[in-house]
């Protein structure tokens, strides 16, 4: 475990001792109103290990914890199988992502999947969730997507930067919250890469609420789910939100909105790629 993730490590857990309901535990209060937060020492002894030990799990000291008190503090904590999984891979016990450049561009197998789709608004994501590509349908939804250098196609970028998004999503806030928390976690074993560091600074200097929400250490794994799009020229799109990985690059995913259920998305989008 690097220095980085034992950082991380340390401070996802106290994020998440803290913000722990007491009444889920059975615990009453801290003085008369304090509801939310544990103890180090309430959370070490429910989870069979030492006081000392939990410290300095948080403290992000120089330890190797087994997998199984990692996962006894997991489920101490209450944390979703995707906050285990977060949890393990800091402590090296998941197959880690990949190291070393990120490619800019995606392969060109994978650009004509993206043109295949059509018109399905499509994109592909690397793994510091760069843009490494996109279809015809994707930037007549977002046309902005071509005007950017490489180096700021990055979705966590777009979202928090550019006016544009926000106007295109009429939920901006959960939706950015919501990214986030999903980069984090896939990115726990990128922790020191410098493509992952790079973003993360940056963000932090050019956007308050990335900062305010990257300091919750919020994670969440992806689902399928619906998706409102506000455009100008069509007016709102109902797309429901999916993404794959191919078996021969599953450092990239493939993000893909497809037209909602009952909704009108199909032949918006036909006369929008129409008038682009």
């Amino acid at each position: 475990m690097n220095d980085e993730r034992r950082k991380e490590l340390g401070l996802f857990l106290r994020t998440r001792r803290t913000q722990a309901l007491r009444s889920d535990y059975g615990l009453p209060p801290v003085g008369r109103s304090r509801e939310r937060g544990l103890r180090r020492e309430e959370i070490a002894f429910l989870s069979g290990v030492s006081v000392t030990w939990y410290t300095w799990l948080e403290q992000g000291r120089d330890i190797s914890p087994s997998r199984q008190v990692l996962e006894a503090v997991a489920r101490t904590l209450h944390l979703s199988d995707t906050g285990l999984s977060y949890v393990l891979s800091l402590g090296g016990y998941s197959s880690a992502m990949p190291k070393g450049p990120v490619a800019a561009d995606a392969p060109p197998h994978v650009q004509r999947l993206l043109d295949a789709l059509d018109p399905n608004p499509a994109y592909a994501l690397s793994p510091d969730w760069g843009v490494a590509g996109w279809n015809q349908a994707y930037q007549a939804l977002y046309p902005n997507i071509a005007t950017f250098d490489a180096s700021d196609r990055n979705l966590l970028w777009l979202v928090f930067t550019d006016p544009y998004v926000r106007d295109l999503l009429p939920d901006w806030d959960v939706t950015s919250k919501r990214f986030l928390a999903e980069f984090r976690a896939e990115t726990g074993q990128r922790l020191g890469d410098p493509d992952v560091e790079f973003q993360v600074e940056r963000l932090k200097q050019a956007s308050p609420e990335f900062q305010e929400s990257w300091d919750r250490y919020d994670i969440l794994g992806f689902e399928s789910r619906e998706r409102l799009f506000h455009h100008p020229a069509v007016g709102v799109l109902q797309l429901e939100h999916h993404q794959v990985s191919p078996s021969d690059r599953p450092d990239l995913h493939i993000v893909v909105y497809t037209p909602a259920p009952g909704s009108d998305a199909a032949e918006q989008m036909q006369r929008l790629m129409g008038s682009s």
